[in-house]
């Protein structure tokens, strides 16, 4: 049964998909792969991070789907260590993007479907700061949203 409690999310997610997937497609090399962010982070590496996100919390938005108190690592303090592991930096931009674009469709797939009755399920993260599920989707926008931002301005520099 589709849960439409959080169709601003997954018409946000949407949104970003269907604004953002051409103009990246769009973009020279120079652009994703010079240019810095005040992480250090390029172009491409950003979006291998959110990759990376959408990945994490796939598995968290599942995972508390049947288990109340969720004993998960996170990740936060290994971004960069991630996105070097992976090496973004010299992936192929046309899969990362098209990764980035198919990962998110199935995330508000997850987010659609998800259970009401485990939306109060918890996870803490490596702070110990208890996140309910219904939080994680409500954020994962808000993420979502602040590393566009950063490649949006990243663009226009």
């Amino acid at each position: 049964m589709m849960n439409n409690d959080f169709i601003s999310v997954t018409n946000g997610i949407l949104e970003i998909i269907n604004k953002w997937e051409i103009p990246l497609q769009n973009l020279s090399d120079d652009i994703i792969t010079k240019r810095l962010n005040k992480q250090n982070r390029t172009i491409k590496q950003i979006l291998g991070h959110l990759v990376d996100s959408a990945s994490n919390n796939h598995q968290r938005m599942v995972r508390l789907q049947y288990n109340s108190d969720l004993a998960f690592p996170d990740y936060r303090q290994d971004n960069d260590r991630w996105i070097a592991i992976q090496n973004y930096q010299d992936s192929n931009w046309n899969n990362l993007i098209q990764l980035w674009k198919y990962f998110n469709l199935h995330i508000i797939h997850v987010i659609q479907n998800t259970d009401k009755d485990m939306l109060q399920n918890c996870w803490h993260d490596f702070e110990g700061t208890r996140v309910t599920l219904e939080q994680m989707i409500y954020g994962y926008l808000d993420h979502l949203n602040l590393h566009i931002n950063e490649i949006k301005d990243l663009i226009n520099k």
